[in-house]
């Protein structure tokens, strides 16, 4: 049995991430492994008040250097009361988002300096990384169109910001080995079983390290 798993899903809206997650921990479950589900920024109390000012309140107008370091607060917060409780017990964490996108967000589409939040993200997370990255990728015009609710705030800025913020999940990709680019713009059913094969390789592969 593999030792436990910090395995996050990532990408735009609109890409699936809400459909897959949930399969994707029955799967785990059905693999005889305990599973913590969070997402980020939320699932503690100081996460859920934040996640509303960031993506809900419009009465608030958050600069991109502030807006980063709201989510890396609530994120540093989920790591110490969630995500490291869970590991040290020997749980799977799946989670729901995480440091990567703020990367993709507020560096790539917010202009701040990539290298900058990473490093700042290390401090909020101490050192803490995911394992493995799902990053369910499609064009932002045809995830938006997938969208069945209200726009939160960052989807309100539109579909030429979401294709900067993809593409910027794409550049991270392809600088780092944790990242699975999965193609969401399949049936649910063909996305599941790529999310499956490339965790069964990487579960394999932690087994033999």
């Amino acid at each position: 049995m593999p030792p436990p798993q910090f395995i996050t899903f990532d990408g735009i809206d609109g890409t699936g991430k809400s459909t897959q997650l949930p399969r994707f921990v029955d799967w785990l479950q059905a693999q005889g492994r305990a599973v913590t589900v969070c997402r980020d920024p939320g699932s503690t109390l100081l996460g859920n008040r934040l996640r509303e000012i960031l993506l809900n309140d419009e009465q608030i107008v958050v600069h991109s250097r502030a807006e980063m370091l709201l989510y890396m607060a609530a994120r540093a917060q989920l790591v110490e009361e969630i995500i490291r409780p869970a590991l040290a017990v020997g749980n799977d964490v799946v989670c729901d988002r995480f440091l990567l996108a703020n990367v993709a967000y507020q560096a790539y589409a917010g202009a701040l300096p990539v290298d900058d939040v990473w490093q700042v993200g290390h401090i909020a997370t101490g050192g803490l990384s995911p394992t493995l990255t799902f990053l369910l990728d499609m064009p932002a015009t045809a995830a938006m169109t997938r969208l069945q609710r209200s726009h939160d705030k960052l989807e309100a800025r539109g579909v030429d910001y979401l294709e900067t913020v993809r593409q910027g999940f794409l550049t991270e990709a392809r600088r780092r080995g944790e990242i699975e680019i999965i193609d969401a713009n399949q049936a649910a059913d063909q996305v599941h079983a790529a999310i499956i094969a490339a965790a069964e390789r990487r579960l394999q592969r932690s087994v033999n390290s």
